[in-house]
């Protein structure tokens, strides 16, 4: 068996070598598998370790957990997998069955089925690789272990498309073959799963073509029914694409829009690039999400509600009137279906209902009034700039090659206008309070929707510049009430 260099970085070093001892101490065989051996053949560093033990993974891990003052996590009660949380890094454990190349024909893909002694692993390690994971990690090739791959675990169909976004390998045609086959069976996966694989999947560069493998390969029909009532949907003559085609390609256009802007190409100089835009983008939302991967799956969903909603008018025009709300129905449904956190759902939802309100702000590309501004940043919330630059792709993706420079030049001067204007009026987008209910007791008003409903006619007043002291407020309350 060849020798291979494990790239263990400093803080992974001595917990390794502490673990190998104490295992040899009580004579436990420990081998270091899956996804830990086949990065650190591609030289990247995790905080991920996968190690498989001849003994009962989740009691072991318990005193491992003591042992290390780490925190023991139990995965799987049923096949013993347990999870030791330390520092900057977990200890997955799990237990052997049979031998070891026994217990890597259980595995997923070649690249996984890999394994190295972790009493040999700080010194000369040799690789143990029954299935050919080497060849196939240097020929950059995603290949199951096993005919029943799938069936025995149908989390994996999604696993495959994972891994081959997140390494850039390509799945082999036999295996492709055999997620045709199973592709069903990612019904039975619990949605969680499928929530976080999907996920991972679509937060890797190149999002589009993911799902485009998704839905070659089966599985995108069987996962997103909803979108695949958009196939062969058609739109106006100014879009190049039906609902279904150009809801992927938004998912492009949305990684193409952020890489131009940052590259300041394609008209896009001067759309404002702040730290507080980049900072927004990266944030997490929940469930380890970032923000960034929920825009594109609300890009992929945004025109869910088209299909339900296309009509042909009198001039023999195609409308989709109302497919906004409709669309963030049926988006808040599928993303419970697949158990996206409650926040995840929120955000998308708000994006899909408001997708289309950047281009409504004022007619005929002229800039918004500071009321229309004020009303935008209500109404949209936490993800104003989500909507922005959803509009913006949007746009790319239904003209396609038909794209009118001079209109796109336009829609790129309104969002930049309202970016601008979101960066340097803070009042426009949320005014300081004047005065409050107490206020407008004392002036004679009664306890009820009339104070809420003069409350934001003053703050709306106050964004637009025509009043700005507390006296100004007063004023406009005494009129109000009058």
């Amino acid at each position: 068996m060849p020798h291979i260099n494990l790239t263990i970085d400093k803080k992974t070093f001595p917990v390794l070598s502490k673990l190998a001892k104490l295992l040899s101490q009580k004579d436990i065989d420990a081998y270091l598998v899956g996804g830990y051996i086949r990065d650190s053949l591609l030289g990247k560093q995790t905080r991920d370790v996968d190690i498989a033990v001849k003994a009962d993974a989740s009691i072991l891990a318990k005193q491992i957990a003591q042992h290390f003052q780490g925190k023991f996590v139990l995965l799987d009660d049923v096949n013993k997998v347990a999870r030791v949380v330390l520092p900057e890094l977990y200890l997955d454990f799990s237990s052997i069955q049979g031998d070891i190349n026994a217990d890597l024909l259980r595995r997923d893909f070649t690249v996984n089925a890999m394994a190295v002694d972790l009493s040999q692993a700080l010194d000369k390690p040799s690789i143990i690789d029954p299935y050919g994971g080497q060849s196939d990690i240097e020929s950059k090739t995603i290949r199951a272990v096993t005919q029943g791959a799938f069936t025995d675990d149908p989390a994996r169909l999604l696993r495959s498309i994972r891994h081959t976004a997140q390494l850039r390998f390509t799945i082999d045609e036999k295996t492709r073959a055999i997620i045709k086959r199973d592709a069903e069976l990612i019904t039975n996966v619990p949605g969680e799963r499928v929530c976080d694989e999907l996920c991972a999947a679509i937060a890797a560069p190149d999002a589009a073509e993911t799902i485009r493998l998704m839905d070659d390969l089966g599985l995108l029909t069987q996962l997103l029914p909803e979108l695949d009532a958009c196939r062969g949907v058609d739109q106006p003559k100014e879009h190049n694409w039906d609902v279904f085609d150009h809801s992927i390609q938004t998912v492009a256009t949305i990684e193409q829009l952020f890489n131009d802007i940052i590259e300041d190409k394609n008209g896009l100089d001067q759309i404002p690039w702040t730290q507080e835009i980049k900072s927004h983008f990266s944030q997490q939302i929940s469930s380890g999400h970032l923000r960034m991967t929920i825009l594109k799956i609300a890009a992929l969903l945004h025109d869910l509600g088209k299909p339900n909603t296309k009509s042909i008018v009198e001039n023999g025009r195609t409308r989709f009137l109302g497919h906004d709300k409709e669309g963030a129905d049926i988006a808040d449904r599928l993303m419970t279906r697949l158990r996206f956190s409650s926040k995840e759902t929120k955000v998308v939802c708000n994006i899909i209902e408001h997708h289309m309100r950047p281009t409504q702000l004022s007619n005929k590309w002229e800039m918004p009034t500071r009321h229309a501004l004020y009303r935008y940043f209500r109404d949209t919330g936490d993800e104003a700039f989500d909507i922005l630059f959803l509009n913006l792709a949007d746009h790319l993706a239904a003209r396609g090659p038909l794209l009118d420079p001079d209109e796109w030049k336009n829609h790129v001067k309104l969002i930049s206008y309202v970016l601008n204007k979101h960066d340097q009026e803070p009042n426009v987008v949320k005014p300081p309070k004047l005065i409050d209910g107490n206020d407008l007791q004392k002036l004679g008003y009664e306890p009820g929707p009339k104070i809420g409903a003069t409350l934001e006619t003053i703050r709306e007043a106050l964004a637009a510049g025509e009043i700005s002291t507390k006296d100004d407020a007063l004023d406009l309350a005494r009129s109000l009430f009058n």
